[in-house]
């Protein structure tokens, strides 16, 4: 049951961290910026304020200043900036902006900054104080420049936008690293669920993939689950052909004690007991041998041997192994066609599953019929094709033939297992082939097997 990805979230972890990530950088460059455009205020504020307290003197029992033009001219850099100053001996007021907020407190020598409101803007406002020789000893200068901060806030705005911009051209640049690092990650997984899903439904090999160490607990699970797996499914398949083989041979004994007994009495309801009897046991000897082979085909399944197969050839060894069979029921095995095809198999396994076909196709056919069996090279590969003239296949249920013990609707008392066609298309299936079910009408049914070019 899926519970959602790993790469998707690894990748919303990574984008996660990436948008608080860029969100603080945000934050850091105005924090920075800020200090940095409030310090160069503070500076070009407090030298003005400077320039005019060292401008300053004590003559003839006043203060004189001579304002330099030095001390605000510096400050006129910023378009539609205000400059405000108030100069002040301790608390009488000398020049400037009466109203202009000052600084309390402080000691001679000493600077401070602050921000105000004055005159309907926000100010930023440097006080610098000296102590001066007068004629009543010594008093406290102060001397307190203040500047509109609207150029500063336009300054910050910019720096604002060129900020979003930084930190959304890092997003985006997170992105792109955390689906590289969301793929790179998740690769090593990849690599495995390939490497598993490629092999066939029997193929229970350990994993010899190398992985990250974090992946080596599970692969080492894996291995350990496939390896169990495999020797259940060993101990399933010998008790499968042990059971079929010593179920066969008592069932061949009682049916051949039942068909001797049922020759020599001469009541007609103890005969139909013995011929029922005796139709149970082939009914049970041959699920017997069909399980036999179905355990041997899926060994060798395991274990598929690749050699050159000349098809043309099996198929005449196998009709001759089928004619006896064959002819106590009058059905005649044709092989009008044989067309020259060497394929890579394993003969024991595609012999069987031709045997499974023809069996069927004796079991089924009535009386006279006829069984043709051809081998045609086509574009791509090459077919062989068993076809009869019985009853053929029910139309609804040709999808379902090749399950395990399924049989047709038709089947009646035909003694069968449901297995043969389910041999037949796990060796084609097995060889990279096709089987086909279809019907030749008025003529009966027809199972192909198509084996494409090696």
């Amino acid at each position: 049951m899926s519970r959602g990805s790993i790469r998707r979230r690894l990748l919303m972890s990574l984008l996660a961290s990436a948008a608080v990530l860029a969100v603080a950088v945000y934050f850091v460059v105005m924090s920075v910026a800020s200090q940095v455009a409030q310090q160069s205020q503070d500076n070009v504020l407090e030298a003005s304020a400077r320039s005019i307290l060292d401008s300053a003197r004590f003559v003839a029992g006043e203060i004189s200043l001579d304002l330099p033009y030095s001390a605000l001219s510096m400050l006129d850099g910023v378009v539609h900036e205000r400059v405000f100053y108030a100069i002040r001996l301790e608390e009488e007021f000398l020049s400037g902006y009466r109203d202009l907020p000052r600084a309390t407190g402080g000691k001679a020598g000493t600077h401070g900054f602050f921000s105000a409101a004055f005159l309907g803007d926000e100010v930023r406002i440097a006080s610098v104080q000296r102590s001066v020789a007068t004629d009543m000893g010594q008093r406290v200068l102060q001397v307190s420049v203040a500047q509109t901060r609207m150029g500063q806030t336009q300054a910050l705005a910019r720096i604002s936008r060129t900020s979003m911009g930084i930190g959304f051209g890092f997003f985006l640049s997170s992105v792109l690293l955390a689906i590289v690092v969301a793929r790179s990650t998740i690769r090593p997984l990849d690599r495995l669920t390939v490497s598993v899903s490629r092999r066939g439904p029997k193929d229970l090999r350990p994993v010899a993939a190398p992985v990250p160490k974090e992946m080596v607990p599970l692969v080492t699970s894996l291995n350990s689950l496939m390896k169990r797996l495999k020797k259940s499914l060993s101990r399933s398949e010998d008790f499968i052909a042990e059971a079929a083989h010593r179920v066969r041979t008592p069932l061949a004994i009682v049916r051949t004690k039942a068909e001797v007994a049922r020759r020599r009495v001469q009541d007609p309801a103890t005969r139909d007991a013995l011929s029922e009897m005796i139709h149970a046991i082939d009914d049970s000897s041959r699920t017997a041998g069909q399980l036999l082979d179905h355990a041997m085909v899926t060994f060798r399944l395991d274990h598929l041997s690749e050699q050159d197969v000349d098809l043309p050839q099996l198929v005449a060894e196998t009709v001759e192994r089928q004619r006896p069979v064959s002819e106590l029921k009058n059905i005649h095995l044709m092989t009008s066609v044989l067309e020259p095809w060497v394929l890579k198999g394993d003969p024991i396994l595609l012999q069987n599953a031709l045997l499974n076909v023809l069996d069927n196709a004796i079991k089924y056919a009535p009386d006279g019929a006829q069984v043709d069996i051809v081998v045609k090279a086509r574009a791509g590969g090459a077919v062989l094709s068993v076809s009869d003239t019985g009853p053929g296949f029910p139309e609804d249920e040709m999808e379902t033939l090749t399950g395990r013990f399924a049989r047709g609707g038709n089947a009646g008392d035909v003694i069968g297992s449901g297995l043969g066609l389910t041999i037949a298309k796990e060796v084609i299936d097995a060889h990279g082939g096709d089987l086909n079910i279809t019907n030749i009408a008025g003529a009966g049914g027809c199972v192909s097997f198509f084996f494409p070019l090696s």
